[in-house]
């Protein structure tokens, strides 16, 4: 069955996608909140502040988690942010994760 043949490729590779949030996304705690939430999924990377007013970063981790935060990203963020559009690049596969937590970058 297709589904539990995806779950096991889930379980031995990871996914990594680069953001980048635009709008209202400086000034709102909106990295408190990425870091938060993708502690509570279970994710590491990092996220930064740009010079352009977006918000960027990296999200790995299980699939299915690396989904879960990208919808967060382009949807919810945090309570003050006003999300007008999310880009995610550079979406692959990975073997291993290239971070052990995620955090704010400068």
């Amino acid at each position: 069955d297709a589904l539990r043949a995806d779950d096991n490729i889930a379980i031995m590779s990871y996914s990594s996608v680069d953001f980048e949030v635009h709008g209202r996304v400086q000034g709102v705690c909106f990295r408190m909140y990425t870091e938060d939430e993708a502690r509570r999924l279970g994710v590491v990377g990092w996220v930064r502040n740009t010079r352009q007013g977006t918000v960027d970063g990296q999200v790995q981790g299980p699939t299915d988690k690396v989904r879960q935060m990208q919808e967060w990203l382009a949807k919810k963020g945090s309570p003050s942010s006003r999300i007008t559009k999310c880009n995610f690049t550079n979406e692959k596969q990975v073997k291993q994760l290239d971070f052990n937590d995620f955090r704010t970058t400068y």
